[in-house]
């Protein structure tokens, strides 16, 4: 046993029910199961979540499947069926916290809406995550995370002025919903045991819109434009109005960020770079002087990393106290010491005994930290499992599965 798994689990006892596919509430309802959270993931019989499907697949399965459904309990519920609904109602009623990302209306038409399940157990919290929310003009449109990211501004600022917007290369508009919904359900979670807890507690529903949890991330563009009539645009790898801080490629064809925007830290990697005599202009001493010449900086910046190795510059750079790094690819990562230091992957097997790294779990909690129990199921592995926990014998289970209600 593990360190890590011979400490309580932050989220022991509590029970989370998950309704949907694909990446927000999935990823929503791994957070919590990683911190030790009973995840029951409801999946249809004939094929289940697609993201088994996704991507790069060991034996038929999704390799990303093994992360995004680690240490949850697979049961399939033919939905289709209403004894399926009733056993998905079953376990709703049993939650603590449900967590969904069905468009607005779909439980409902199953009968296991938010409203539904709260009449019967006013502490029960809903975790919904949708395109747009539950209310508003376009809360009934299919929303995925690349319109949340497109609507919420993160693709307007990404990538170069000259040339359309570009996409970050990972699902991140569904991700940070996912973590606006594991907030969501810690803090309805805190006020449920504050006013009674799992019997008496107020629970809530927690609403969130991909496109919300997107715009909650666009610092200041809001106030920018109210104000100022600025609408912030595409700058590539700079950071618009702070400057230097970009992106350099080194002589051997490496990237590298390097982040000199401080006024003393401008000095030093000035210096560092033997440019004495932007080192000492007085207009340089200070970021407003050095935005209007920020395309100059840039080019003497660059001019200095084409004659550099990326370890060379990095060397230079640290020895000034100046921020830089290079731009990781994983194998970069999987090698780098402070990746290892902290542990940040974690040696796993297939069933079929074939080792596997999985990323170790963030944040590190230092009394609870969380901890892989097992990889992603296989479709339906633990139905028999919960249904006998709901009072199902072998022959009502025989019998559902005869009916392909799972």
């Amino acid at each position: 046993m593990t360190a890590a798994a011979s400490k309580t689990s932050a989220l022991a006892g509590l029970k989370v029910l998950e309704l949907g596919t694909l990446i927000a509430g999935p990823f929503c309802a791994r957070m919590l199961a990683e911190f030790g959270a009973d995840v029951i993931k409801v999946e249809a019989p004939d094929g289940g979540d697609p993201i088994r499907q996704w991507r790069i697949l060991k034996d038929g399965t999704s390799l990303w499947w093994s992360v995004q459904s680690r240490n949850k309990k697979s049961i399939t519920l033919n939905m289709k069926d209403e004894r399926g609904r009733a056993i998905a109602r079953q376990l709703a009623l049993e939650a603590d916290i449900i967590i969904e990302n069905y468009r607005p209306g779909v439980l409902e038409k199953w009968g296991i809406g938010y409203e539904a399940i709260k009449a019967l157990n006013p502490a029960a919290i809903m975790v919904r995550l949708s395109g747009f929310g539950q209310t508003g003009p376009m809360k009934d449109q299919p929303g995925f995370g690349a319109i949340g990211e497109s609507m919420g501004g993160l693709r307007y600022v990404s990538g170069h002025a000259d040339r359309p917007p570009v996409r970050v290369g990972v699902s991140i508009g569904d991700s940070v919903a996912a973590l606006h919904g594991v907030i969501g359900a810690m803090m309805a979670l805190r006020h449920r045991d504050a006013t009674g807890g799992r019997v008496a507690g107020e629970g809530q529903m927690v609403d969130v819109a991909l496109y919300e949890a997107v715009f909650n991330l666009m610092e200041s563009l809001v106030p920018e434009f109210d104000h100022a009539g600025v609408v912030r645009e595409r700058t590539g790898g700079a950071l618009p109005g702070i400057v230097p801080s970009n992106t350099y490629t080194t002589g051997d064809g490496e990237n590298i960020v390097i982040a000199g925007n401080g006024d003393a830290i401008f000095k030093r990697l000035m210096l560092a770079m033997g440019r004495i005599d932007m080192a000492g202009d007085a207009q340089l001493a200070r970021n407003d002087g050095r935005v209007p010449r920020s395309a100059e900086i840039d080019e003497a910046i660059q001019a200095w990393c084409a004659t550099q190795s990326i370890d060379s510059a990095l060397a230079i750079l640290k020895a000034a106290d100046v921020p830089a790094g290079k731009i990781y690819s994983v194998r970069d990562m999987m090698s780098d010491p402070q990746f290892l230091a902290r542990e940040m992957f974690e040696q796993h097997h297939f069933s079929d005994g074939t080792p596997v790294k999985l990323p170790a779990i963030t944040p590190k909690l230092s009394a609870t930290p969380g901890q892989t129990r097992w990889l992603g199921p296989t479709l339906g592995q633990h139905t028999d499992e919960v249904l006998a926990s709901l009072g199902y014998d072998a022959d009502a289970i025989a019998a559902l599965r005869q009916a392909q209600v799972l």
